[in-house]
């Protein structure tokens, strides 16, 4: 398995995930990070593009994916996100934090995140 990793950190996106009515008619901000494992040396030792993976086309792609038809869980939008990362044959792992900031929680908090690690 490759130790070598592209990394997109804090894509910020408005959408209409949760399960109150409120939620997926207001949306709100959620926040992906997103960790994917490849070997790079191909790309590094020919620094041809095509033998990697493109991060801001990636990043383009899950924020797509985020933006997407609403669902009631970030666990749900964390699988969707994992789902578009290893559709790209280099990646052969992927861990994604879903965070939801703005969260319809009663107490003071910072943060509400989910994070998920899939394999090829």
């Amino acid at each position: 398995m490759a130790r070598d990793r592209i990394t997109l950190t804090g894509l910020r996106v408005h959408a209409n995930h949760g399960v109150f009515d409120f939620e997926r008619e207001q949306g709100q901000l959620f926040i992906i990070d997103v960790t994917a494992w490849l070997d790079l040396s191909p790309a590094a030792l020919s620094d041809d593009l095509s033998q990697t993976v493109h991060y801001g086309e990636l990043a383009e792609e899950v924020v797509a994916a985020v933006a997407s038809e609403p669902v009631d869980l970030i666990e749900t939008v964390a699988e969707r996100v994992a789902l578009v990362v290893l559709a790209h044959k280099p990646v052969d792992r992927v861990e994604v934090t879903v965070h939801k900031p703005e969260a319809p929680i009663s107490v003071p908090f910072a943060d509400v995140a989910v994070t998920i690690e899939r394999t090829r």
